[in-house]
């Protein structure tokens, strides 16, 4: 039996070792805190699941595969994870990213409809949209309940056999590739716990935003990033009223969700953050933000109080591509999702998993090679 030891169980890395631990391999999963702590990037109340990227069809393909696996997650779970309530796309321009994100899911069979501004009023209780040249709507994009998510599929993959070990993992330096004497590799496919060495057929780091400690020449930066609820009348729930992203001021948001208010929020990227030791506090400066945009977008809830925030974080590569890359025999970095890796999760895991059997190689736009750095992809990041 192929051993695996997948350190970080965020939604990624638990999503993998669920997916491994069903398909015959002997896995133990490595977490320092516990699945679904409030330090990692999964653990925010909720994420977007949306098709639209551009035109850029692999991503847009994928995230409609992970819907699917979103349904079945939530079947074996016993209990509802994604609310299917739809998205509006807010367009400033006519042939801007929406427009060709509307192109792409058109060309998958993915179902999406281009609005006139005016029909604004079916999805919103209060819209202002006279700077909008359409809406672009995704019956099928919703919101996830990202923190639960997170633990119910950890709790699956411990259910399917996977050993769950509370501790902090640090690489294992040096050793030989292909245990070829002579033939030096930088990194070994093993962890050390403890001062305690663990090895493995294949070692895969998902550990998100700690990832370039861990790592030398890792293209990842970490921001912090401030996430805002508001109290609301009940009118602007899920799923009466849906999720809704604005790419040209960097704004997205949903309606409530289990009572923690209406979320309505910046995407503009953040300061470096310890995602360890950093401030858990919402910056002022970002209230504002939202306030201003529900000022502009939604007027009857300029004075909404707000309800609950939440501090997450970006785990950023230049180009907002992931990295699915072997550093050294066995020895792989899964990473840099960017903002936008949340909704993929359970499609994401099994391509992962193929490559891992060496099924397929892994896409070249995420190896470590030189990033050029570009926002397109990123989009809304912490709505996934």
């Amino acid at each position: 039996m192929k051993s695996v030891i997948v350190v970080g169980a965020g939604i990624w890395g638990s999503s993998l070792a669920l997916r491994l631990a069903e398909t015959g391999w002997q896995v133990t999963l490595v977490e320092q805190h516990r699945p679904g702590h409030v330090r990692q990037s999964s653990a925010g109340e909720t994420r977007l699941l949306r098709c639209s990227h551009g035109d850029d069809a692999w991503y847009a393909q994928l995230a409609w595969q992970a819907r699917d696996g979103w349904r079945r997650l939530e079947e074996r779970a016993g209990e509802e994870l994604y609310h299917e309530a739809g998205m509006v796309w807010f367009a400033r321009t006519p042939d801007g990213w929406e427009h060709k994100s509307a192109q792409a899911l058109k060309n998958l069979d993915i179902p999406c409809e281009v609005l006139d501004p005016s029909d604004g009023g079916r999805f919103f209780p209060d819209l202002r949209a006279d700077d909008l040249s359409f809406l672009l709507w995704e019956p099928y994009a919703g919101v996830l309940r990202a923190r639960r998510a997170t633990q119910v599929t950890a709790g699956l993959a411990v259910a399917s056999g996977v050993r769950l070990v509370r501790a902090r993992a640090v690489p294992v330096r040096g050793g030989t590739a292909g245990g070829t004497a002579g033939d030096a590799a930088p990194y070994q496919a093993a962890v050390e716990i403890d001062g305690e060495v663990r090895h493995a057929d294949r070692v895969v780091w998902a550990c998100g935003a700690w990832l370039p400690a861990l790592f030398d020449d890792v293209p990842v930066t970490v921001t912090k990033q401030d996430t805002l609820h508001f109290a609301v009348p009940s009118a602007w729930s899920v799923p009466e009223t849906p999720a809704w992203v604005d790419h040209g001021a960097s704004a997205y948001g949903h309606g409530d969700v289990d009572g923690v208010g209406m979320k309505a929020t910046s995407d503009a990227e953040g300061e470096p953050y310890d995602p360890e030791h950093g401030s858990r506090e919402v910056d002022a400066a970002g209230v504002e933000r939202a306030r201003a945009y529900l000022r502009r977008r939604f007027p009857s809830l300029a004075q909404a109080p707000v309800l609950f925030s939440q501090v997450c974080q970006y785990a950023l590569t230049p180009d907002a591509e992931w990295i699915v890359n072997e550093v050294s025999p066995g020895v792989w970095l899964f990473g840099g999702d960017s903002g936008h890796g949340f909704k993929h999760a359970p499609a994401l895991a099994g391509y992962v998993a193929g490559v891992l059997d060496g099924h397929h190689a892994p896409e070249p736009r995420f190896g470590l090679h030189e990033r050029i750095p570009s926002r397109g992809l990123r989009t809304s990041g912490n709505v996934l």
